[in-house]
Order: structure tokens, then sequence, then C-alpha cells
């Protein structure tokens, strides 16, 4: 038996940083699903919001353990990582308005990893770190993308040009990776790096994150992006699972289902919702590059349907009373 790998009496901690997230909450509910004992972080434990939705996850009362940590507190990483076989960094912060880029994001996105990844470096037990970045950080560059053109693991977003044109929160992304990757080649960590596109799907947590809220204008009618690079929620949780129990797991893994533009979407949203009645004045639907799908399917990771996400988002955020239709 691999040391990574489904014998859950032997790999049997794990901890996930920024627990209360979209993301990360899906996380640690596939965690406890397949029988793990996880050390979750989060900011603040007193605040309901945060820690409610996973306390109420089934197996949560038997392991799942709470922690508060600071991204920026040098060794308050330290002594919850202790004793895990996996470390999943998750937490990072996600503004794209910010009056200053360095202290709101560049600081704890790189400061926050390499303590995550120090605090790793000090403990035997840990197999390996997945760090969650994002497509910010592979397709912010100068490379032109039209429709003949795939973008895969290779593509490094560019610090430069995110600088250039005011993509801070881009620029954080790929700092922290390229960071957290100097720093596992000079301390011998094997790390995972995990870059989905844009989530949606349903929220377990009970106020709306940046996704979910970007999503919600969208359903207002607004086109916020020229194009959408869309993953499933619970498909970035899973991929996660996967990095973490394939032994051959290696490198990063680009976790984009589908690649569309606003018309797209619209369409599918007035299949099912045609009482939404979005205004959308675009032009035809010019064909999109593509996202490379095949490391991530390598992996075992299987895409959920668009139509399947979108509307589970919907409905989601209705029975959370974020949208009224």
């Amino acid at each position: 038996m691999s040391s990574l790998g489904g014998n859950h009496q032997q790999v049997e901690v794990v901890c996930v940083t920024g627990a209360s997230g979209y993301v990360a909450s899906w996380l640690v509910k596939l965690l406890l699903d397949h029988g793990y004992t996880v050390k979750a972080t989060v900011r603040s434990l007193s605040d309901p919001s945060k820690v409610g939705h996973l306390k109420a996850l089934e197996g949560a009362k038997e392991r799942l353990h709470l922690f508060e940590a600071n991204l920026v507190e040098e060794g308050s990483f330290d002594s919850i990582v202790d004793g895990c076989q996996c470390v999943f960094h998750t937490a990072s912060p996600v503004i794209l308005k910010v009056s200053d880029p360095q202290a709101e994001l560049m600081e704890p996105a790189i400061k926050g990893t390499l303590n995550v990844l120090e605090s790793c470096r000090k403990v035997s037990s840990i197999k390996r770190v997945v760090i969650t970045s994002s497509t910010a950080a592979v397709m912010t560059n100068r490379n032109p993308r039209g429709p003949d053109v795939i973008i895969d693991e290779t593509w490094f977003s560019d610090p430069e040009f995110c600088q250039e044109t005011e993509q801070w929160y881009n620029k954080s992304k790929v700092l922290a990776e390229k960071a957290a990757w100097k720093f596992a080649e000079e301390n011998g960590i094997d790390l995972v790096v995990m870059n989905p596109g844009f989530v949606l799907g349903p929220l377990l947590q009970p106020t709306l994150n940046f996704s979910s809220e970007a999503f919600l204008s969208l359903v207002k009618g607004e086109d916020l992006f020229s194009e959408y690079t869309f993953v499933d929620v619970r498909d970035v949780a899973y991929a996660h699972l996967l990095a973490f129990e394939n032994p051959l797991a290696t490198g990063r893994y680009c976790l984009v289902g589908s690649t569309v533009n606003y018309g797209a979407i619209v369409n599918i949203l007035h299949k099912f919702y045609p009482s939404l009645n979005i205004q959308y004045n675009g032009s035809g639907d010019p064909k999109m590059f593509q996202v490379s799908k095949k490391k991530a399917e390598s992996l075992g990771v299987k895409f959920t349907p668009l139509e399947v996400s979108l509307k589970d988002t919907v409905e989601s955020l209705k029975e959370k009373g974020f949208l009224t239709i």
C-alpha cells in the first residue's frame, strides 16, 4: 500500500487552511465523507457564519477539529499541521478592487503561503502539500487567445503585465504560486498545485463569497468578463482529494470544465429560468479559446456539465435567500 492512497487507517489526519471558504468547505465535507480526520483553520472561531456550516457536516462531531490561525503570523500553523499527512492550503484573499494591493493582496497571499509551507517543512509526517491557486496565475499574459489556442499547465501569468493592467489579484496568485514552487524545491516538499477557473455550484457556507457575488451579477444581466472559464466547486474539491490520494499527482492542474462567453450563459439560464429576463445584446457566439482538460482528467476528474452547475448555483442562491425568481 502506498503511503499516499486510500488506506484511511494509515492516512488519517489532514489539514485544510481557510476552511470556511467556498471550495474549502466542500473539501472539508468530502474529506469527512472519506473517513479522514480534519484539522481546519479559520480566521475566527467565534463567528458562526464561518464555522456553523462546518460543524453541521456529517462526521464533524467526531473528526473535525477547528483552529484559529492568522495567515501572516509566523509559526501560527506549526502546531496545527503537526501530525498531518497532507496539508491543503486554500486560504488566500480574493478581492478584485483594492486600495492597497501590497497590504491587501500580495502580502497575505505570498507571506501566507510561505508561512504554511514553513510550518510543513518542520513536520516529517506530511507526505504532500496541495495548494489552491487559480487560472489567474495561468492566463494573464500577452499571449494571443483565439479559438485555435489551448491553454495548459505550462502557461504562467506575467507579473509585469498584471502590474501594467492593474490586475492585482492575478499578480498575487502568480507570485504566491511561484514563491511556493521555489520554497518546495529548496526544501524537498512534495507540492501539487490546483488552478481552478471561475468556480460555481451550490454554496455550503451561509454568506456570499466572491464568485457567488459575481454569479449574482451575471444573473442580473452584468457581463463582467469577456470570457468565462467555469468549473464546478464539487469538481474542484474532488480534484484536491485526488491530488493527495493519487501518488502519481504532480505539478499543476488546470481545472476548467468549460470556456464560454456571456451569451452562452444567458442561453442556458433562459432555458431553465425564462422569468429571469436577462437583457443581453451580444452578437453571435464567437469560438472561445480552450483550457486543456487532459491533465485533470488523467488525475481522475470528471467535469460536471455547465448546465448542471449553473442550475445548481441558481437553486442554491434561491434557497439561501440571495436570489428571488
